[in-house]
């Protein structure tokens, strides 16, 4: 028996304000100041575009969080009700060839656990 479609994950045309600070706060253990301001400055320029869930992780080389992660859980139930998800905000980091996922690694997640081949919109520097 075929497995039944789900409905498409729905997405923010762009991603929520409170997401660059958050972003900031992850890339300030890995930046100084300066550095991190240079890099949300060009993440809000960035226009949107488009990886699978599947690459994105690959890219990033960290673990799938689990389901039973209270942040993960809470937007497997947005998908569920078919709220939208805000874009994830990816920072490459060409030194060690990968990407940081500077803000949305627990929507990743979810959506991962979804469909591991969803396209999900990201601003990427």
């Amino acid at each position: 028996m075929a497995k039944a479609k789900s409905a498409p994950i729905q997405w923010l045309s762009e991603a929520e304000d409170h997401d660059y600070p958050a972003a900031g706060s992850y890339l300030a253990l890995l930046h100084p100041a300066d550095r991190v301001a240079a890099l949300l400055t060009r993440l809000r320029a960035e226009p949107i575009v488009q990886f699978k869930a599947k690459d994105i992780f690959r890219a990033s080389r960290l673990s799938l969080l689990g389901v039973s992660n209270s942040h993960v859980e809470r937007d497997r139930k947005k998908i569920k009700r078919g709220q939208a998800l805000s874009p994830l905000l990816l920072v490459r980091d060409e030194a060690d060839g990968r990407v940081v996922i500077a803000d949305g690694y627990h929507r990743l997640c979810a959506v991962y656990a979804v469909d591991e081949d969803a396209v999900i919109p990201c601003k990427i520097t």
